[in-house]
């Protein structure tokens, strides 16, 4: 007896005969066995019309791109890019970089503390460890990425420093064999943790246990990241070859009297997207158990529609401000050229079907389609004769080998569908979106996919 719905011969004689009779398949056949599939797919049309070319463009961009390598800092790289624009224009500097890899430092030794005191928490919920939620955490307990609340939380306690005073390590560009063994020493403490709660252990003993737990996570980190520096001494030439210093001076006070006046990152508000109808737009949201920083301010998501936030990176870059925001990168991304475009490959015409546009975004989200996982920043926009945008331009952080030279051109239909993030001055939003942060967040589920991180 045949099971019900198993392939049997005659049903894969079926499958076989049916694609052998549209000649079309064999030709696509042909090209895809030799090739990419994607790159077979790539629209022409679409390479020939696009233009590297906007009405409104920030007055300097960021020198030289950045390259995150193979890591998942992309959120770090996003955000500095963004600082050091008005950093470099008020210091007369022809290229600079912050440290991506001292914010990368104090991010693992936070995140680990942080998890550590989530394994806590959960237990202290009867959260059975083979459940959801405890399953969920401890599946990656110290991942690379981060949202932009996690960022302002790393920068207002721990500062910036340049890039030359605190400089890239193996760990920091290939960051996922540190990251192996933080994953098992997390796991193996959080066995503890919670073995002490079941015993009705205090709050002064877990903290004693999480305490001596950090000494060699810090260990650890120390060895693969190098550890900073508690003061720094910065020397440079300006753009007139003049010779300048700052310091010795701490990472919290460089931020604070030489980065805060002209970049402010509590001055910045992270709006998001998220068109399911369980999530009405003009709420408050949060992630449980979503964060790095003890004591930071939680991570909130402001819901608007996405027109909104078009809207306002449009308004932002026009005033010379550039935009992070987050997105889910790689969907209809043409790498090498840089485009981010729904027409940019033609999928219907090689496979005989489409892929992505035949379920909504909400529906993405919700069958695990699409979520945000990457962070980059908009530098310029496109707006036509009758105010409609067209088009972004984009600074990503992979190098200058993809692109223009590092930068991507990003379509208004992509931006509505594909985009999930946009960071935006105070100053420019509506009084009645900033009032939304008064509400109470709705507490999503920790595996709720708005709580993706970009990497």
């Amino acid at each position: 007896m045949v099971a019900s719905g198993a392939l049997t011969t005659e049903i894969l004689n079926q499958l076989r005969t049916k694609f052998y009779e549209d000649s079309r398949n064999i030709l696509a056949q042909n090209v895809c066995t030799r090739t990419n599939p994607l790159e077979a797919c790539v629209s022409r049309k679409v390479l020939q019309e696009s233009r590297h070319i906007f009405s409104h463009k920030i007055v300097t961009e960021g020198k030289p791109i950045t390259n995150q390598k193979s890591s998942g800092r992309c959120w770090i790289f996003s955000t500095l890019n963004i600082i050091r624009i008005t950093f470099m224009k008020q210091y007369n500097l022809d290229e600079f970089e912050f440290s991506q890899a001292y914010l990368f430092f104090w991010d693992k030794v936070e995140r680990c503390n942080y998890f550590l005191h989530n394994i806590v928490k959960t237990a202290k919920r009867n959260e059975t460890v083979d459940g959801r939620l405890v399953s969920f955490l401890l599946h990656d307990p110290i991942c690379d990425g981060g949202q932009w609340d996690m960022i302002v939380n790393l920068i207002n306690r721990h500062g910036l420093v340049p890039k030359v005073c605190f400089p890239e390590s193996y760990s920091c560009e290939s960051s996922s064999r540190m990251n192996t063994i933080l994953k098992s020493k997390l796991r193996e403490f959080s066995k503890v943790l919670r073995d002490l709660v079941s015993n009705g252990a205090t709050d002064e003993e877990l903290e004693a246990q999480i305490l001596e737990q950090m000494v060699l996570i810090y260990r650890i980190i120390g060895i693969c990241l190098g550890i900073p520096s508690k003061t720094i001494t910065w020397e440079y030439y300006d753009k007139s070859k003049n010779y300048n210093c700052i310091g010795p001076i701490t990472p919290v006070e460089f931020y604070e009297k030489y980065v805060k006046p002209y970049y402010n990152v509590d001055d910045k508000i992270c709006l998001v997207t998220d068109p399911r109808p369980s999530n009405p737009y003009g709420k408050l949201y949060t992630i449980d158990c979503l964060g790095s920083v003890m004591g930071g301010r939680p991570t909130l998501y402001n819901n608007q529609p996405p027109e909104l936030l078009m809207k306002l990176c449009a308004e932002s870059i026009k005033q010379n401000e550039p935009v992070w925001f987050g997105c889910d990168v790689n969907k209809r991304l043409i790498v090498k050229q840089g485009i981010q475009d729904m027409r940019a490959y033609d999928f219907e015409l090689m496979f005989g079907t489409d892929i992505q546009v035949n379920l909504t975004k909400a529906d993405r989200l919700l069958y695990g389609d699409s979520m945000m996982v990457h962070a980059m920043v908009l530098t310029a926009v496109s707006i036509d004769n009758e105010g409609k945008i067209k088009q972004f331009r984009v600074e990503n952080s992979w190098g200058d080998e993809h692109g223009q030279k590092g930068y991507l051109v990003l379509s208004a239909e992509w931006f509505s569908e594909f985009v999930f993030e946009a960071v935006i001055d105070k100053k420019l939003v509506p009084a009645d979106v900033l009032d939304v942060f008064k509400q109470d967040p709705i507490i999503l589920p920790a595996w709720d996919p708005m709580g993706t991180l970009a990497h």
